[in-house]
């Protein structure tokens, strides 16, 4: 064991049991959190038109500060951009994050000098679980990868911007740089696979022993590192490798494919990093979902999914959140974020400690028929059929498809495999049954012949990264999305099949 595993072990053991302390006093955290963002930002100009003060009690903040989307702050970040400061937070802000707006373009979220520390200590504590758990630290010797966005930033008005993960890349630890691939001069590299190749060619001979990047780009480098070394497996190309850290999408529909290309399974460390904030980490091993990360200057609201978008939808804090419920998750943050709608579900898989499930998102649905199908369920069903009639998946998407010529409507599930189901048929018919069970309004329609079972389109190898690519979203921390209540994307993947 060398000298930093020794010292990520000491610090570890005395981190982890002080998490673990906070989260039993989560409640008072959360109220003495926004007392303490209120007070920051009561001389700001936006404490001053809603009547900031750390005096205001929760009901009152509700009444003073509506929900806001992006498009609600988007007239304070061109104040910001503009040179003006103090405006969503006391003086300016440390950078822009740019993220990829379903409505807005691209959407300019701020990073202050308070809420980008907290990203990195959110990051360093969901591996210091891990070793705290399972006394493993050997990982910290050897190279680690982290397929992430260029750290070049450009400037958005008077504020450097760029990607999250590019941003982060300035804010690493000096202790873990000299681990740390692969070099500046190749993550600049714009174009993806130009970008995943010369990874592959710089790191193939390293002693790796922990990958981190969302999954489907994470394949991406896999296939590349295969070809290049002409070994079957990617466990006989990085022995060493001890542990994969990924966030952004549901692990699961990736893991057979993933575990495939390695030849062996292997521990996984989940995140959920957003723009906005460091939301929540995989505390550990043994237990279901993700710790909320309850101290780290944001302030959680929720709303139950039912209910969004009505008037005046409730709000409630963490203290009144069920289990098994599907909330739309919403914040105010020491980035400048007040009651901001982050667009993402979760649900709250345990309250001792809060633990949660990303579900999907808000406006990411399948109802054309009044079903209102979530990624969860779909991601659910995926994977029930993939255990019952076989197969490993690269990626899918799911879409409607209303009043076709001469039959029923149903759901279009158009699916990249990268080995086939025994039949595309028996297939279907396991994903649907799996959800008519979860999604009792998706059974409805079944039972009652609205709806006739959902398709399978099975699409050519690379189909999905073609897609991507012909809308300038291939790599980083862009998503596919998992379902839509159009066929937009439908359509461009249908000249895509086998």
């Amino acid at each position: 064991m060398g000298l930093k595993s020794i010292a990520v072990k000491l610090a570890a053991a005395y981190t982890v049991p002080g998490i673990y302390r906070e989260h039993k006093h989560a409640v008072q955290l959360q109220r003495e959190t926004l007392h303490n963002l209120l007070q920051s930002a009561q001389n700001t100009a936006f404490g001053k038109e809603h009547h900031f003060s750390s005096r205001i009690a929760y009901n009152d903040f509700v009444r003073a500060v509506p929900v806001r989307d992006y498009e609600g702050i988007k007239s304070y970040i061109e104040r910001i951009a503009d040179g003006e400061k103090d405006v969503l937070w006391k003086d300016a802000p440390l950078y822009f994050c740019k993220s990829s707006g379903t409505t807005s373009g691209t959407k300019y979220i701020p990073l202050t000098k308070e809420s980008i520390n907290e990203q990195i200590r959110a990051a360093r504590n969901a591996l210091f679980c891990y070793v705290y758990e399972t006394g493993k630290a050997n990982f910290f010797d050897k190279k680690m990868i982290f397929l992430q966005g260029s750290p070049e930033l450009d400037m958005h008005g008077k504020i450097p911007s760029g990607r999250l993960s590019g941003i982060v890349y300035h804010h690493v630890p000096q202790w873990l740089n000299k681990n740390r691939m692969p070099t500046y001069q190749t993550n600049c590299i714009e174009d993806w696979e130009t970008k995943v190749s010369a990874i592959a060619k710089e790191t193939y001979q390293e002693k790796m022993s922990l990958i981190s990047g969302i999954p489907p780009w994470v394949i991406m480098y896999f296939e590349t590192l295969q070809k290049l070394s002409g070994k079957q497996f990617v466990k006989d190309i990085f022995p060493d490798f001890e542990i994969f850290a990924y966030g952004g999408v549901n692990y699961e529909p990736y893991r057979s494919r993933i575990e495939t290309l390695l030849g062996k399974k292997i521990p996984t460390v989940e995140t959920y990093p957003a723009s906005e904030g460091f939301i929540a980490y995989q505390d550990s091993q043994q237990h279901e979902g993700l710790l909320l990360n309850v101290d780290a200057g944001i302030f959680y609201e929720f709303i139950k999914a039912q209910d969004y978008g009505k008037p005046n939808m409730p709000r409630v804090m963490l203290q009144d959140v069920e289990l098994g419920v599907n909330y739309a998750l919403i914040l105010s943050t020491n980035a400048g974020l007040w009651a901001y709608d982050l667009g993402d579900t979760v649900k709250f898989v345990s309250l001792n400690p809060y633990r949660i499930v990303v579900t999907g998102r808000i406006k990411h649905f399948t109802s054309a028929f009044g079903e209102h199908v979530i990624a969860e369920e779909v991601e659910h069903a995926l994977s029930e059929a993939l255990t019952k009639r076989g197969g490993v998946v690269t990626e899918f998407t799911v879409a409607p498809m209303v009043n076709p010529e001469g039959e029923l409507s149903y759901h279009e599930w158009f699916v990249e495999f990268e080995k086939m189901p025994d039949s595309l048929q028996n297939f279907a018919q396991a994903a649907d049954e799996c959800l008519q069970q979860t999604n009792v309004y998706y059974a409805d329609l079944r039972q009652g012949n609205m709806l006739q079972q959902l398709k399978i389109t099975a699409l050519k190898s690379g189909a999905f990264n073609e897609y991507m690519k012909s809308i300038g979203k291939l790599g980083g921390q862009n998503k596919v999305p998992r379902l839509s209540n159009d066929r937009k994307i439908a359509e461009k993947l249908a000249v895509l099949t086998l």
